[in-house]
C-alpha cells in the first residue's frame, strides 16, 4: 500500500501538444497528463500522435516523471475497434496510467490490459467519498475529485486508504459538475462527455438581472492553499493552452510546492499570458463570487484605468512596465469582450519610448475605429513581449529518447563462425577467432555493441553471451552481426481483444416505467397501467408519501449529485428496512450506501452506457438492467439492444437536466437567500430556457422537452420510460403526455436531441 503522507506531493501538468509537454518537464512537472488522436476530451486540441507520445513518454521516463493518457470520452459501440488500437498505443508506450470516463474502456483496461493504471476522470463526477470507494472496488488505483468540492471534502476522500486522489488546482471551470453535462450536446450535437463542447454556457443569457453571462465561470487559482491539501496530485488545467502558458503555471505551482512561495511576479506573468479573473471555487466554502457575468474571455493583469481618451491617444498611470508592442485590453460596460489593441508608439513626457515603468504616466497612441473610451474604465495587459521570451525550455533531440521493443539475444562463439539468434531470426559472421586474453573484457564488448540499436527498431534486453573457448572477436565483426540481426527482427505488438459480451434472450414484451418526484403529477394516470413507478429522492422526502404508490411497482432512485450523503443515509437505511428492494442510481456514490446483496439495482442515464463493454461492465456491478443516455444517436441506441448483456430502458419522454451545478443563479445575497425552490427564466437566440435554484444548486432545462416515441418502438427495448421530474407537470398535463406515449406518439413541441444527428 503506498503511504501518501510519505510520498512526495505530484506537480500533474497539462499537455496539447508534445512542445507542452517538454515545457512541463522543463519547468518541473512530475507528471505530465496528454490526449491521443482519439478519444480525448479535449478533441479539438493538437494531442499526440504515436511517434509523439513513444518519445515523450521516453524522455519523462528518463528523467523520472511520469505520464498518463486521458482516454475520457464515451465510446460508442463501432468505435470499439478503434479505442482498442488507442489502447494498444498506450501499452506499446507504456504510459503510467489511463485516465478514463467509460465503464467500458474501465472493461477492457482491467481484462485486456492489467499493465494499465486505471484513474477515474473528473468526467466521472466523483463528488463524495461514497463515490470514491465506489470505483477504488472496480480497480480504479486513482479518481480525480470534482471541481466542486471544500477542502474538508477533498481531506474526506483523500484518507480512503490504498486510493490515490487528484484534484485540479489551478485553470478554466466549466459551470457544470463535469461529466452531468449535455447543455451543448443537445443543443449542437457537439458533446462534452466526447470531447467536442462549444461551451454554450459562456454565452450571454437574458435573465432576472438583464443580460448577463450567468454561467461564465471564472478560472480557479488555488495559490498556496494548495499546501493545504493532503491528496496525492495536484493538477493544473490547460491541455487547449499554449507551450507558454504550460511553462508558467507549472513554474509558478513548482516554487510554491518547493518552499519558495507564491511568486507575485510569476504570478502576473500568468495573467498577461492567459487568464480569467481568479478565485478559489468553492475551496473553502460556499462563493457566488465565481461567475464573471460581465465579460467573457482572456482579461489579462489590471495596469490601470483610463484618465484622458481622444484624437488617437490613451493617457493613464502604469501599475505595471509597458513596452512597444504589449497588447492592453479595456473593459467596455455593456459589450460582451474588451476592446483590445497592441501598443505600437509609446510616450513618456511628450518623447516616443520603447518602454516605461511601473507608476508612470504614458501616453499610446490608438487605432483607427477605435471606439469611445470613458474615464475611469479598466485597462488590462493582455500580453507582453518580454514574457513571451521568459520562458524558454531545453527539449531532447529528434529521435533520442524514443523507446523500442527490447529483444533477448544469444550470442555463440565458435572458431570460425560467430552467430547471432534473437525472435527466430539469426546472423553470422565468419573468421578465424584466436583465444582471447581477457575474456571478460570481449564479453563487455559484445554487449556494447548489442546496445547500440542506432537506426534500428529494436533495442537490447538480456545478452546471453556463449563464448566456450575464450576467443576473440572483433568489435566491427560485433557490430557487423548485430546490423545483421537488427535488420530482420519485426517484433510483433500485443494487439488487445474485446472482452466477451453475453448476450441476453429476451423472453418478455416491453414494459412501461414512469419516473416522477412528486406522486401529484402521475395521480391522473392509471397506475393499472404501469408497469413500475421509478420515484427520485432527496434529503428532504417525506417516506410517508411513497404509501401512497403501489410498493409492488415502486423503485427508489437516488439524485446523480449529492453533497450531504451521511444527511441522506437515515432515510436510505429506513427504506431499505422497510422492504423498498428495488433501486436506481444515478452516480457510483449509490453503490456504497446500497446493500450489495438482496436489492434489484437499475443504473440510470448519467453513468452512460454507449457500448456493450459499458453494459457488460454494469452487470459485473450488480445492475440488473441499464437506462440508454438520451444525448445517443438512433442507430447506436439499436445496435445496444441488440447485443445487450441486460435488459435496456429507453427513456422516450424527459426534460434532461443540462447542467447540474453548485454555482448559483441567484443575484441575491446568501444571506437574503431561503435557499428554497426558485425558478428562473432566461433565452438566448430565440431559445428559451429555465434554471431551477434549489438549496444551493442550480439545474438548467430546456423549454421543450425530449420526446423520442416515434423512434421508441423500432428500438425494441426491454423498458420504456417517461420521465416527470423536476418540472412543475399538472396531473392533467402529464396524463395526456402519458396517453400519447404509449401510442408510440410524438407529444407536441418537443425535441429529438442527437437522435438523427451524428454525436
Amino acid at each position: 500500500m503506498k503511504d501518501r503522507f510519505i510520498m512526495k506531493t505530484e506537480l500533474l501538468a497539462p499537455a496539447g501538444d508534445i512542445e507542452a509537454g517538454y515545457a512541463a518537464l522543463y519547468y518541473g512537472a512530475d507528471a505530465v497528463y496528454l490526449g491521443l488522436q482519439q478519444f480525448s476530451a479535449r478533441a479539438t486540441a493538437t494531442n499526440f500522435s504515436e511517434d509523439n507520445l513513444n518519445e515523450f513518454v521516453g524522455y519523462a521516463h528518463h528523467l523520472g516523471r511520469k505520464v498518463y493518457a486521458a482516454i475520457n470520452t464515451l465510446v460508442q459501440e463501432d468505435e470499439l475497434p478503434d479505442l482498442l488500437k488507442t489502447l494498444d498505443i498506450c501499452s506499446r508506450c507504456k504510459v503510467d496510467a489511463v485516465i478514463l470516463q467509460d465503464l467500458g474502456v474501465a472493461r477492457i483496461i482491467r481484462e485486456s490490459y492489467p499493465e494499465l493504471e486505471m484513474h477515474a476522470s473528473t468526467q466521472m463526477a466523483v463528488h463524495n467519498k461514497e463515490g470514491a470507494l465506489a470505483l477504488q472496488k472496480q480497480g480504479f488505483s486513482r479518481v480525480v475529485v470534482a471541481r466542486e468540492l471544500t477542502l474538508n471534502e477533498i481531506k474526506e476522500i483523500a484518507a480512503i486508504p490504498g486510493l490515490e486522489t487528484e484534484a485540479f488546482v489551478h485553470g478554466a471551470l466549466c459551470y457544470s459538475y463535469s461529466g452531468v453535462c449535455l447543455f451543448s450536446s443537445l443543443e449542437t450535437g457537439r458533446s462534452a462527455n466526447r470531447g467536442k463542447c462549444l461551451y454554450p454556457c459562456r454565452s450571454n443569457f437574458k435573465g432576472e438581472a438583464g443580460e448577463k453571462h450567468y454561467f461564465s465561470m471564472k478560472d480557479m487559482a488555488l495559490q498556496e492553499d494548495i499546501l493545504k491539501m493532503p491528496v496525492t496530485s495536484l493538477k493544473i488545467e490547460g491541455r487547449k493552452k499554449t507551450a507558454l502558458y504550460v511553462a508558467a503555471v507549472t513554474d509558478y505551482y513548482r516554487r510554491i510546492l518547493d518552499g519558495k512561495g507564491a511568486d507575485e511576479n510569476r504570478a502576473e506573468h500568468i495573467k498577461q499570458i492567459f487568464s480569467r479573473p481568479w478565485c478559489k471555487f468553492h475551496f473553502r466554502g460556499k462563493d457566488k463570487g465565481v461567475i464573471e457575468r460581465e465579460f467573457v474571455g482572456h482579461r489579462g493583469l489590471l495596469i490601470g484605468k483610463v484618465e484622458q481618451a481622444g484624437k488617437g491617444r490613451l493617457t493613464f498611470h502604469a501599475k505595471h512596465k509597458v513596452a512597444r508592442y504589449d497588447g492592453l485590453q479595456i473593459e467596455i460596460p455593456g459589450v460582451e469582450k474588451p476592446f483590445g489593441f497592441s501598443v505600437q508608439r509609446l510616450r513618456l513626457n511628450g518623447k516616443n519610448v520603447f518602454e516605461a515603468a511601473a507608476g508612470e504616466e504614458i501616453t499610446v497612441d490608438l487605432p483607427p475605429q477605435t471606439p469611445k473610451l470613458e474615464k475611469g474604465w479598466e485597462i488590462y495587459l493582455a500580453s507582453a513581449t518580454e514574457v513571451k521570451g521568459a520562458y524558454d525550455y531545453v527539449k531532447p533531440k529528434p529521435d533520442e529518447y524514443r523507446q523500442k521493443p527490447a529483444v533477448d539475444v544469444v550470442v555463440k562463439v565458435m572458431p570460425e563462425l560467430v552467430v547471432a539468434k534473437s525472435c527466430g531470426f539469426e546472423a553470422q559472421v565468419s573468421g578465424v577467432f584466436m583465444s582471447a586474453q581477457n575474456i571478460e573484457k570481449v564479453e563487455a564488448a559484445a554487449r556494447q555493441a548489442f546496445a547500440k540499436s542506432g537506426e534500428a527498431t529494436v533495442a537490447l534486453g538480456r545478452l546471453f553471451f556463449d563464448n566456450p573457448q575464450g576467443l576473440f572477436v572483433p568489435v566491427s565483426m560485433l557490430n557487423e552481426l548485430r546490423r545483421q540481426l537488427y535488420a530482420q527482427i519485426i517484433v510483433e505488438h500485443k494487439t488487445g481483444v474485446l472482452p466477451s459480451v453475453e448476450k441476453i434472450v429476451r423472453k418478455m414484451a416491453s414494459k412501461w416505467i414512469i419516473k416522477t418526484d412528486d406522486w401529484i403529477k402521475i395521480s391522473a394516470i392509471d397506475l393499472d397501467d404501469v408497469d413500475e413507478i421509478v420515484y427520485l429522492l432527496n434529503e428532504q422526502t417525506d417516506a410517508n408519501v411513497l404509501k401512497k404508490l403501489p410498493k409492488n411497482k415502486l423503485r427508489l432512485a437516488l439524485p446523480a449529485v449529492c453533497r450531504r450523503v451521511d444527511a441522506f443515509k437515515p432515510l436510505i437505511n429506513s427504506l431499505v428496512a422497510q422492504g423498498y428492494k428495488k433501486w436506481e442510481i444515478g452516480n457510483y456514490w449509490g453503490l456504497s450506501v446500497l446493500p450489495e446483496k438482496g436489492i434489484d439495482l437499475s443504473f440510470d442515464a448519467p453513468l452512460y452506457m454507449m457500448n456493450t463493454q459499458a453494459m457488460a461492465m454494469a452487470k459485473e456491478m450488480n445492475a440488473s438492467r441499464v437506462t440508454l443516455s438520451v444525448e445517443d444517436r438512433f442507430d447506436n441506441l439499436k445496435n445496444l439492444v441488440k447485443e445487450a448483456s441486460l435488459p435496456v430502458v429507453m427513456t422516450v419522454y424527459q426534460d434532461p437536466a443540462l447542467f447540474t451545478s453548485a454555482a448559483c443563479i441567484r443575484s441575491n445575497v446568501c444571506k437574503d437567500c431561503s435557499r428554497g425552490e426558485k425558478w428562473l427564466s432566461l433565452s438566448k437566440d430565440g431559445q428559451k430556457y429555465q434554471a431551477l435554484s434549489r438549496d444551493c444548486q442550480t439545474m438548467l432545462f430546456a423549454e421543450q422537452a425530449l420526446c423520442f416515441a416515434k423512434e421508441a418502438a423500432e428500438v425494441k427495448a426491454d423498458f420504456y420510460r417517461a420521465d416527470f421530474v423536476y418540472k412543475p407537470y399538472t396531473a392533467e398535463q402529464a396524463v395526456q403526455i402519458w396517453n400519447k406515449l404509449r401510442r408510440f406518439e410524438d407529444v407536441e413541441n418537443t425535441r429529438k436531441g442527437n437522435l438523427h444527428r451524428s454525436l
